[in-house]
C-alpha cells in the first residue's frame, strides 16, 4: 500500500476518535488513464476537511461539495466519474479516463482500530467491505493479492508487500531505511557489530544483531524481497550475498567501488555460484545521479530498487558503473581533443 494511504487511515481514525464522522473513499476501478490506482484512499471529514487523494483535485472538490449539500451518506455506495468525454474533462481525468469509487461512511473508530493494529505489527491485511450491510472483516492477505470489487464486496489489501534487508547499521543505512519505509517496504537492518547497533535511531525498521547470512536464510527471500550489503566488510557481506543470490530475490546489491565489486564477484564465484547468479549482483548499488552524501547515495540506491521492483528494463536506466565508465571515456576523449 502507498504510505499516503496509511496516513489516510491514521488521520481518519483520529477524526473518528474525536467524535467526528468520516467518509472513506476508495478507488475500485479505473478505465483508460487515471491519476490514482485501484486501492487508493481519500478520507473526508463531515466538515469537508480531507486527507489523501483519488484524482488531481476535481473529484475531491466534487465529493466535498456533495458532502456539504447532501450530508454523510447513510450507507456505503458506489459512484462513477468520467463516463463521458465531457465529464472526464470536467473532473480532470486524462485521456478520457473513468474512475469508480466506493464511498464508505464511518461513525466509529472501531472498524479501523483492528486494521491499524495489525498494520503496526507489519502484517499484510485483507479488508472486505460488504456494501449492503456496511460490515467489514479482516483476514491475512498474500503478497500477490490485489484489490477487487464485484459490485457488492470491496476487497482492499493493506500493509507492506515487499521486504528489504539492509546489512549494516551505519548512516547510509539509516537514510536508506527511512526512504524504504516511506516506500512501504518492511525493512530489517542487520548488524552484529555492537558499536554500530548502539547508535541506531531509525524508527520503522527492525534491527537485529544476528549474522547477515543467518538472517538471509531465515528470511527465505522470495520474488518480493531485496537484500543490500552496505558494510564494505567481506566477512559480513559475502556469505549473505551468496545466500541472497541463490534465492528468487528481485534485487540484490552491494555498496562499494567498481574495483571492490569486481573483487567481490571473484570471491562469490569461489562459492560455486552460477555465473548468472553472480551477474545478478548489482554493484556498485544505485543509479548514477552524481551522489556524494549518504542521503544522496540512499536516493540513488532507492531509485534503482524501485526500478527493479517495477520491472524497468536495465537498459532504460544508467547504473553507477556504466555511468562512471562513460564519464571517464568522455573525459579522456575531451582531453585527447584538447591535446590535438
Amino acid at each position: 500500500m502507498d504510505s499516503l494511504d496509511m496516513e489516510v487511515l491514521q488521520r481518519a481514525r483520529s477524526w473518528l476518535a474525536e467524535g467526528r464522522r468520516v467518509m472513506l473513499v476508495t478507488v475500485v476501478r479505473t478505465w483508460g488513464s487515471s491519476p490514482r490506482p485501484p486501492g487508493a484512499l481519500l478520507a473526508l471529514r463531515e466538515d469537508g476537511r480531507a486527507v489523501g487523494s483519488v484524482s488531481g483535485g476535481c473529484i475531491e472538490d466534487d465529493l466535498m461539495a456533495r458532502l456539504r449539500s447532501q450530508g454523510m451518506p447513510a450507507r456505503s455506495q458506489c459512484v462513477s466519474y468520467g463516463m463521458g468525454a465531457e465529464e472526464a474533462r470536467r473532473f480532470g481525468l486524462p485521456c478520457g479516463g473513468t474512475m469508480e469509487l466506493v464511498l464508505e461512511p464511518l461513525a466509529s473508530p472501531a472498524p479501523l482500530d483492528a486494521l491499524l493494529e495489525r498494520l503496526a505489527a507489519g502484517e499484510l491485511v485483507e479488508r472486505r467491505l460488504h456494501l449492503a450491510s456496511g460490515r467489514s472483516t479482516l483476514a491475512t492477505a498474500h503478497p500477490e493479492q490485489v484489490p477487487g470489487f464485484d459490485g457488492e464486496t470491496l476487497v482492499s489489501v493493506f500493509g507492506p508487500r515487499y521486504r528489504l534487508l539492509l546489512i549494516g547499521a551505519g548512516q547510509l543505512s539509516a537514510c536508506l531505511a527511512r526512504i524504504a519505509v516511506d516506500l512501504d517496504f518492511a525493512v530489517t537492518v542487520c548488524d552484529p557489530r555492537e558499536e554500530w547497533r548502539e547508535e541506531w535511531r531509525q524508527p520503522g525498521a527492525v534491527l537485529t544483531r544476528e549474522m547477515p547470512d543467518d538472517v538471509v536464510i531465515a528470511m527465505r527471500p522470495d520474488a518480493r524481497s531485496a537484500v543490500i550489503a552496505l558494510t564494505h566488510d567481506p566477512k559480513l557481506d559475502d556469505l549473505a550475498l551468496m545466500e541472497a543470490l541463490r534465492s528468487p530475490a528481485f534485487y540484490v546489491a552491494a555498496l562499494g567501488s567498481r574495483h571492490n565489486n569486481a573483487a567481490r564477484r571473484a570471491r562469490l564465484r569461489e562459492f560455486d555460484l552460477e555465473e548468472g547468479q553472480v551477474a545478478a549482483l548489482r554493484g556498485p548499488a544505485g543509479l548514477y545521479i552524481g551522489s556524494r552524501t549518504p542521503g544522496e547515495i540512499a536516493v540513488s540506491i532507492a531509485a534503482e530498487l524501485v526500478a527493479a521492483k517495477n520491472g524497468v528494463a536495465p537498459e532504460r536506466v544508467l547504473p553507477v558503473a556504466e555511468a562512471k565508465a562513460a564519464l571517464e571515456i568522455a573525459a579522456d576523449t575531451l582531453s585527447a581533443c584538447r591535446s590535438a
